[in-house]
């Protein structure tokens, strides 16, 4: 069994920063790519950014050159650097993987940690 464990969410001021973690866990298991998905009050969840294990990244619009997504050299544990954080960043950041166990793909997801940005 495989899991994802965030953390790092918090109440910044707008203009702040912040990093989140997402960590995962289990046995024989590969990670084909990470990524952060928000979720704000009323609103759909949507992709914030997106990692693979070749190492390329994608990211959301409103996002673009404020945050980072990186990994640590075991590939287990994706980072979300938040730099001039906003209001509207506010939301719970959920984690997610594409995970292979045992010759066989699907997505896992964490249990989230929020985020909340003052202005």
């Amino acid at each position: 069994q495989v899991q994802l464990v965030e953390s790092g969410g918090a109440l910044v001021q707008a203009g702040g920063s912040l990093r989140v973690s997402c960590t995962a866990s289990g046995s024989n298991f590969r990670i084909k790519t990470m990524g952060w998905y928000r979720q704000a009050p009323g609103k759909e969840r949507e992709l914030v950014a997106v990692s693979t294990s070749d190492g390329s990244t994608n990211y959301a619009d409103s996002v673009k050159g404020r945050f980072t997504i990186s990994s640590d050299n075991a590939k287990t544990t994706v980072y979300l650097q938040m730099n001039s954080l906003k209001p509207e960043d506010t939301a719970v950041y959920l984690c997610n993987a594409l995970i292979e166990v045992a010759a066989i793909s699907r997505l896992y997801w964490g249990q989230g940690t929020r985020v909340t940005v003052s202005s």
